[in-house]
């Protein structure tokens, strides 16, 4: 796999709370040169984002309810529709975790399926394709709660499951830190769920060449990383990966 291939799975990411216009700039003009399939930004730099990657065949991508996924469906549809209107063509939405480890499968599928719909609605409204993806965050659900996530964003119509938001502190009964960021275990998962026809992002944790290429094999289509520039720098183009999407 060529640098240019692998470099269009990737979503070139930067949500730190602290993130400044500088640094934004710069994660876009990276973007620009490696082409990237998109910036991973959040709501506030949508707009600042749309306008350093016109005329550039990066996409902009944002996350909605981030990073809990705890608001309400209304405030996550209309921030959705927002960042759409400010240049946006791919969605991150966090889903409802309570929601999936309360067995309310049917009020998960609803809060994806209303921003699924609105976030189509205002693609079709303004020309542009929009692209909606799934965070389930995956550190907190046993497999079968991942399985039943995936086939309520499934059923929903949402175009892509993605692991984590990389924000995720879980911790055991006794207090200390556990795994957190996508693993080979729970991509193959949502894989084998979803069939081929979504797609499935990998994202949390993923820094090394070796694990980007874990993470395809085992059937990730995208990639959210911040560490993209790197990946591309130390990619070996004589790699080929088994299974890809």
């Amino acid at each position: 796999m060529t640098k240019l291939e692998f470099a269009s799975y990737i979503d070139h990411t930067l949500l730190a709370p602290n993130a400044t216009v500088k640094q934004i700039v710069q994660l876009c003009s990276e973007a620009a040169r490696y082409k990237f399939a998109s910036v991973c930004v959040n709501p506030v730099y949508v707009k600042l984002a749309a306008k350093e990657l016109e005329n550039t065949s990066v996409n902009v991508c944002t996350v909605i309810g981030f990073p809990l996924g705890a608001t309400t469906t209304a405030v996550k549809v209309f921030e959705a529709c927002n960042a759409i209107e400010n240049g946006a063509s791919e969605i991150d939405m966090v889903m409802d975790v309570g929601a999936v480890k309360d067995s309310r499968l049917s009020n998960l599928e609803l809060d994806i399926a209303e921003v699924v719909k609105a976030c189509h609605a205002e693609g079709e409204k303004i020309g542009r394709k929009v692209v909606v993806k799934v965070i389930l965050e995956t550190c907190f659900l046993t497999d079968n709660e991942l399985v039943s996530a995936c086939q309520c964003a499934k059923k929903a119509g949402a175009d892509f499951v993605k692991t984590s938001t990389g924000f995720a502190n879980p911790k055991s009964l006794d207090g200390n830190p556990l795994p957190n960021g996508a693993s080979e275990h729970h991509v193959k998962l949502m894989r084998d769920t979803v069939g081929p026809e979504m797609g499935v992002k990998a994202s949390g944790g993923i820094r090394s060449v070796r694990t980007a290429i874990t993470m395809l094999e085992a059937g990730a289509n995208r990639i959210g990383t911040s560490s993209g520039v790197s990946l591309i720098d130390n990619w070996d183009e004589s790699v080929e990966i088994k299974a890809k999407y």
